[in-house]
């Protein structure tokens, strides 16, 4: 039977949540085990990297291990765990600054394991039992709560002939994610997502075909059947139902190089019964310079026609600041990859905190993207967002159940 340094019996705990420490401080490790089986986990703990390889198996759920080792460093052992093909979870612990610790978490990441968090020394039992119990961890093999695959669409193979007739026959569909404004709690807007209603494929999400779209020449002749649909329906319920809302419409910066861009789809609002303010149309950061002067052209004629802009995927860009100066945008949406660490991360807090207080005195509203739980609803409120956008709300919605959706909701 496996017994830890103290010499207490690891197997007492549920054999499905199985932790392995490795931590070349030997009071440190015997407090996580303490903690680990009041919690009803079996626990080992390994004070330096030859016997935490030893002991590794595919049967343990969930590593807790220390940076600084004296033969062996983290970083190495992540090397190891990525080489091993390793399916445990990961909790790193060090006493260094905390910025080392973020970052040694994004190259764990970035080698294909799945960290679940980070622990500065000295951390609290309570600091201990929080990241325990979010951790969440089964049996690798299998599990009510063992993570999904990743979906099946990235495999799928899009031909040149599948997309002309998709785009000939209208096979695109549009669904809705609901934007609530903080301050009031009412949904105030939507952002038009696309997605191709496959006859043999089954629902495609835009990854999957968008990027063949650009590089073949035709994500123009999508653009517009998908503006066309959007203002459509969002024309007809504000007729219909009385709901007057904002749509947003992504355009790619390939789109950005017909200087017909503004007339053509304020042409196409007016038909549609919408007017230019309710239009939002989003640019992403990284694609605003691919051509500069004809973005820059288009996007200043947009706002003078009162059409509003918002760059997307704010913080993942090369040249944000630029783009700011440069831009007339009237919001941002800050990136879901900052919103989803705000709270466990102080580099994506600072970030999101900074976004917001620099647009501000811009006078540019602010979208956070991703919002999921009420802890990440109460910081944003908390510090000014404008706008929440996210499945904490609501999913993209098809029109039918966006109306649903908006009759049943009840605010923030």
């Amino acid at each position: 039977m496996a017994s830890d340094k103290s010499g207490k019996n690891i197997e007492a705990g549920d054999t499905s949540r199985r932790i392995l420490v490795v931590d070349d401080e030997k009071d440190i490790g015997e407090f996580i085990a303490d903690v680990a089986e009041m919690m009803n986990f079996s626990c080992t703990t390994t004070s330096n990297a030859a016997d935490f390889m030893a002991v590794l198996n595919p049967k343990v759920t969930l590593i807790i291990m220390d940076l600084m080792m004296p033969d062996m460093d983290g970083i190495e052992i992540l090397r190891l765990l990525k080489a091993r093909d390793c399916k445990s979870k990961i909790v790193l612990i060090s006493g260094v600054d905390k910025r080392v610790l973020e970052t040694a978490e994004e190259l764990a990441e970035s080698l294909g394991l799945s960290v679940v968090g980070h622990l500065q020394k000295p951390f609290r039992q309570v600091d201990l039992e929080k990241i325990l119990t979010a951790s969440r961890i089964v049996d690798p093999s299998g599990g009510a709560e063992a993570a999904q695959p990743i979906s099946k669409q990235s495999a799928i193979t899009i031909t040149v002939d599948e997309l002309e007739h998709a785009l000939l026959h209208n096979e695109f569909v549009i669904y809705y994610q609901p934007q609530v404004e903080l301050a009031t709690g009412v949904m105030v807007g939507v952002e038009s997502l696309v997605r191709w209603q496959h006859p043999k494929q089954g629902l495609l999400v835009p990854d999957v075909f968008i990027p063949i779209t650009e590089s073949l020449g035709m994500i123009d002749q999508l653009f517009w059947i998908v503006a066309k649909k959007a203002l459509s329906e969002i024309g007809q319920i504000a007729k219909k139902n009385g709901i007057t809302v904002t749509v947003s419409l992504n355009v790619s910066p390939y789109s950005l190089h017909n200087l017909k861009f503004p007339d053509t789809l304020l042409k196409l609002a007016e038909e549609c019964g919408v007017q230019p303010s309710n239009i939002i149309v989003e640019i992403t950061e990284s694609g605003l310079f691919k051509e500069l002067s004809k973005a820059l052209d288009i996007l200043t004629r947009l706002r003078m026609k009162q059409v509003k802009l918002s760059i997307d995927d704010f913080g993942t860009g090369f040249a944000m600041m630029q783009q700011l100066r440069n831009v007339p945008a009237t919001e941002l949406k800050i990136d879901k990859s900052f919103i989803q660490d705000m709270l466990v991360q102080d580099s994506a807090r600072v970030m999101v905190l900074k976004i917001m207080e620099m647009a501000h005195e811009l006078g540019i509203k602010v979208v956070a993207e991703g919002v999921e739980n009420t802890n990440q609803l109460e910081f944003l409120r908390a510090n000014h967002c404008d706008l929440i956008q996210g499945y904490f709300f609501s999913r993209p919605l098809p029109l039918p159940a966006l109306l649903d959706w908006f009759k049943n909701f009840h605010g923030s």
